[in-house]
């Protein structure tokens, strides 16, 4: 039998479990509770299991909601600001991002040891969403066009690991802001 669509409250419930999951295994790690993050979602853990039959499915789940949350925001922050100014934005939600995936390190190790590859398609993805930026900015004349998308992600990794804690959070954006100045188109 073919698979459902699900019903809005089972999407809304299914959401609040990633959204929960993420927020529990960045805090606490691999040993957070599956009854933790279900209470903390205000589901039932008979309802975590149906979406996700095991704590490696919920935390593979996580992270790839965390991605693809990042990688959709691109086209909605070009249809809304000047392409220079939505690659920006996306540069913090980038820097996000990887602050959550450290903080779920350990528990993304557990879905790794289990036999997934929980990273197996983040790259193309990432330089996907981050070479439409570049593109759109290229054609508005506001970012250099000779500027490769896997070159841009390598320092915004870069610029990641400085933003780690929270206290260093300004000088990421520092850094990021430097990242945009060579970025820029400037006429010949």
């Amino acid at each position: 039998m073919p698979d459902r669509p699900l019903r809005a409250d089972a999407l809304r419930n299914r959401q609040r479990l990633l959204d929960a999951a993420v927020q529990a295994f960045s805090r606490a790690g691999a040993e957070v509770t599956l009854d933790r993050v279900a209470k903390e979602a205000g589901v039932g853990i008979g309802t975590l299991y149906r979406h996700f039959p095991s704590r490696e499915a919920l935390i593979e789940a996580a992270y790839r909601n965390e991605l693809e949350k990042l990688c959709d925001a691109a086209p909605s922050l070009l249809a809304t600001r000047p392409a220079d100014v939505a690659l920006r934005a996306w540069m913090d939600r980038f820097v996000d991002y990887l602050a959550t995936k450290r903080g779920m390190a350990d528990a993304l190790r557990l879905v790794i040891a289990s036999g997934a590859n929980p990273y197996a398609q983040s790259r193309d993805l990432l330089r996907a969403a981050l070479g439409e930026l570049l593109a759109a900015g290229a054609a508005a004349g506001v970012l250099r066009a000779d500027v490769a998308a896997a070159d841009v992600l390598a320092s915004l990794s870069g610029v990641s690991l400085v933003a780690g804690e929270p206290a260093q959070r300004a000088q990421a954006g520092r850094l990021l802001d430097l990242l945009m100045d060579g970025l820029r188109h400037r006429p010949g």
